[in-house]
């Protein structure tokens, strides 16, 4: 049989991609360049948050996530409330149909086995169960690749993950602490590998050179009300966030600096506009990202970052442009240490404005020796995923030339 004559494998993205959020759909933006350059015979499609933008920006067919269109909104009517619950059911029929009809399903990055950011367990927890419990099932390779995982304390919503992660076919993290934290919760990591974001395998547009005069600052922001765990005291963590980061900005300002804010999610939105009533200065001005190669474009032309959001710290680091990270989770903290910088992190719960700035003017005294750190630190993270690849085709096209047999995760 020749090639030509082969049927097509079939091949599923699964996530919370085209709902908004620029580092999700990076992370399929990179699994879909692998697609293309190793499987070109691949048919790919998606099961996802936002389709239609899916199909929009990366031309793949997309389906629904969920059956109930109004999934993530606040259910306090009967009607509604009814609706959820059907939906609940009628999302296994959905799943199981939808992963039936392919060979391999792919969930490309993202934190899908954390907890970091609020989260109700019938919500992502529960689809990502469906999706893994059918691929069991069904006989369908699920791989979670290069994923984010942290240790959960809500009982439901860590069965849910533990599950998800147990039948899945073939795991993956993007960093240790992730696959620890699997580990912790009863999962058989011995054969998991650890690999850096996905997003470190998009393209990096060419840096500004330096002018030797001070240049503009990106600061990237966030809609921050703290974490699963933080909920009681959401409304305190994202005043004192926001506090902190106008006084930082406004310090800026008074030392004629310019200040480029950045998003990473479209409700991050409300950030911009306050910080923007807040510190009203032609200095200050924003950006309307649409990916993260428009993020990167922002930060390789600023002389310094200051960014909240995960993807946000990937996209400075790999421009090569020195970052501090106002870090939410401890996540953020293992980027920055892998990639040299882990003395130039502060909380987002507990931002303290001066010594917000005592840091950043450490990170600046210091630019130019970063800079070489990171250049070295990208080369590492470019032959680490290209490893992290040719491991994906071994694990998920066995009919291919490179494929040994399937390694099965326990």
């Amino acid at each position: 049989m020749t090639a030509a004559d082969k049927t097509p494998v079939r091949v599923g993205v699964f996530g919370l991609l085209g709902s908004g959020n620029l580092g999700n759909d990076g992370s399929l933006e990179a699994v879909l360049g692998y697609l293309r350059a190793e499987h070109p015979e691949a048919v790919v499609d998606a099961l996802c948050g936002g389709p239609e933008a899916v199909t929009t920006r990366f031309g793949i067919p997309a389906t629904r996530l969920h059956w109930n269109r109004a999934e993530y909104r606040t259910a306090s009517r009967a009607g509604a409330i009814a609706a959820k619950g059907l939906g609940k059911l009628v999302d296994v029929f959905r799943t199981a149909a939808w992963v039936r009809r392919h060979d391999v399903v792919i969930v490309p990055g993202m934190g899908v086995l954390e907890a970091t950011l609020p989260l109700r367990p019938w919500g992502f927890p529960y689809s990502l169960f469906l999706l893994c419990a059918s691929g069991r099932l069904l006989g369908t390779r699920v791989a979670l690749v290069s994923v984010g995982a942290a240790e959960i304390r809500n009982r439901p919503t860590r069965a849910l993950v533990r599950w998800s992660a147990r039948l899945a076919a073939y795991r993956s993290y993007r960093d240790a602490q992730s696959r620890d934290a699997m580990r912790a919760m009863g999962v058989d990591t011995a054969r998991d590998e650890v690999y850096p974001d996905l997003a470190f395998a998009l393209p990096t547009p060419r840096a500004s050179a330096p002018s030797g005069s001070p240049g503009p600052v990106c600061v990237g922001v966030m809609d921050f009300h703290g974490g699963n765990d933080d909920r009681a005291r959401a409304d305190e963590i994202y005043r004192r966030y926001l506090d902190g980061t106008v006084r930082f900005v406004g310090a800026l300002v008074e030392e004629g600096r310019a200040v480029r804010l950045l998003t990473g999610d479209e409700c991050d939105a409300s950030v911009v506009a306050a910080i923007l009533d807040a510190v009203d200065s032609p200095l200050v001005t924003a950006a309307e990202p649409s990916s993260l190669a428009d993020l990167m474009k922002e930060m390789a032309a600023a002389d310094t970052v200051v960014a909240v959001r995960y993807h946000n710290l990937i996209c400075a680091l790999k421009t090569g442009t020195p970052v501090l990270a106002l870090s939410y989770a401890a996540k953020s903290d293992a980027l920055m240490a892998e990639m040299g910088l882990g003395a130039y992190c502060h909380p987002a719960r507990e931002v303290d404005a001066d010594r917000l700035l005592e840091q950043f003017r450490a990170l600046e005294k210091r630019s130019a020796e970063l800079r070489q750190t990171l250049a070295e630190r990208n080369l590492a993270a470019a032959r680490r995923l290209e490893h992290q690849f040719n491991s994906l085709t071994a694990a998920l096209f066995p009919a291919t030339d490179h494929a040994p047999t399937l390694r099965k995760a326990s």
